[in-house]
């Protein structure tokens, strides 16, 4: 708690005295503090003598202090932690890029074909034994290609590259992250064949339902007792172009938020109850899609499938757990046997059966106890 010293500067007069006219006086100081209200400094240095002799200034009033407001203090830990995600360009979203059905491609590529046939032949280039196979009659006297016959013949060929050159083959579960010159010009989910522009750079991105699994990933239990733990994550790109462009590697990233998560999270130990692992399940879903959904990747689950000790204290954590089951029943047996022993004494003395008085019931209940557990295989007492 930080404590600073100040003055008031106006003059507070005391009870009795008129407020205009009066003799100057010194101002008080006071320690203004941020949880308590003001304090008049000359009362925390004086004894109970100092108290009855004192005649120093009468009694002030006291304005109660405000507490400093430290920046952040009021958030929410929720609002403070959705801020430490890392967030992408939100400008960077997935839209449908414009593409052509495959007959276009198709038929301007034959047409680029054609026409570069056509302008060999206006130019007398079309060799005897190609025009004898094709059955044409090839053009005598011919000087060569000329500027307009090597125009037509660049026009022709262009269109016939761009034509077979921008056929490409959608795939279910598949598609197209198009970008030109670095800028992103959409996504193709298109299923068959198609025309895409062959000036754009194509990146193929798997978007079926995925799954990964690592294994020995180190963790710990509430405890904070090492783990290792084999765990599956089911994935699939939602957003194909946060997932390309907005991340070096999508999978890689997905694999360090699951590690990072696992560490940040207690595990359940080897032997937990359906409920704990449940719990553990829910808590590393919520918090790994928390980190990979900026980037585009959906996670469905995280499930810890194997969980087991490190190997410098497996040993120890699987002798702590036999003594502990071996404690549990031990604890049911000895429950088992004083209702067994309990039920037998009350049913025979309240049918009559015998009469006993307070000893007698003692080594009744000692004989009966050593008689059960004799026969569940216990050492009696």
């Amino acid at each position: 708690m930080t404590t600073t010293t100040s003055h008031i500067p106006e003059h507070v007069p005391e009870p009795g005295q008129p407020p205009d006219g009066a003799p100057a006086a010194r101002p008080v100081r006071l320690i203004h503090t941020e949880s308590t209200t003001e304090i008049p400094f000359h009362l925390l240095f004086r004894d109970d003598r100092g108290d009855r002799e004192d005649s120093g200034p009468g009694p002030v009033r006291v304005r109660p202090a405000v507490a400093a407001h430290r920046p952040g203090a009021g958030r929410d830990k929720g609002e403070r932690s959705r801020q430490a995600v890392a967030q992408v360009d939100p400008g960077l979203v997935e839209r449908p890029a414009r593409v052509l059905p495959g007959a276009v491609g198709v038929l301007a590529g034959l047409c680029g074909t054609a026409g570069c046939a056509a302008t060999a032949w206006w130019a007398g280039a079309v060799p005897a034994f190609a025009a004898e196979a094709l059955g044409i009659v090839a053009r005598a006297g011919a000087a060569g290609p000329g500027p307009a016959q090597w125009a037509a013949f660049a026009g022709a060929g262009t269109l016939g590259l761009f034509g077979f050159g921008g056929l490409a083959r959608g795939s279910t579960g598949r598609a197209w992250v198009l970008g030109l010159f670095g800028r992103y010009r959409g996504t193709v989910r298109r299923t068959g064949l198609m025309w895409v522009n062959p000036l754009l750079l194509r990146r193929r991105v798997d978007v079926r339902l995925r799954h990964w699994r690592g294994d020995g990933v180190p963790a710990a239990d509430r405890g904070g007792v090492g783990l290792r733990v084999a765990v599956q994550v089911v994935w699939r790109v939602r957003d194909t172009a946060r997932a390309t462009l907005g991340v070096e590697d999508h999978e890689r990233y997905l694999r360090e938020c699951v590690e990072a998560a696992l560490l940040r999270v207690p595990v359940a130990a080897p032997g937990a109850g359906r409920g704990e692992v449940e719990a553990t399940r829910a808590a590393l879903t919520r918090l790994v899609a928390a980190d990979t959904g900026p980037v585009g990747v959906e996670v469905l689950a995280v499930r810890p499938v194997r969980v087991e000790y490190v190997p410098e204290v497996a040993a120890a954590m699987h002798r702590r757990r036999i003594a502990a089951l071996d404690a549990q029943h031990r604890a049911r047996v000895l429950s088992s046997v004083v209702d067994s022993v309990e039920d037998t004494v009350t049913r025979l003395t309240m049918r009559g059966l015998v009469e006993l008085d307070d000893q007698e019931r003692k080594v009744l209940v000692k004989d009966l106890t050593v008689a059960f557990c004799a026969g569940r295989g216990e050492t009696g007492p």
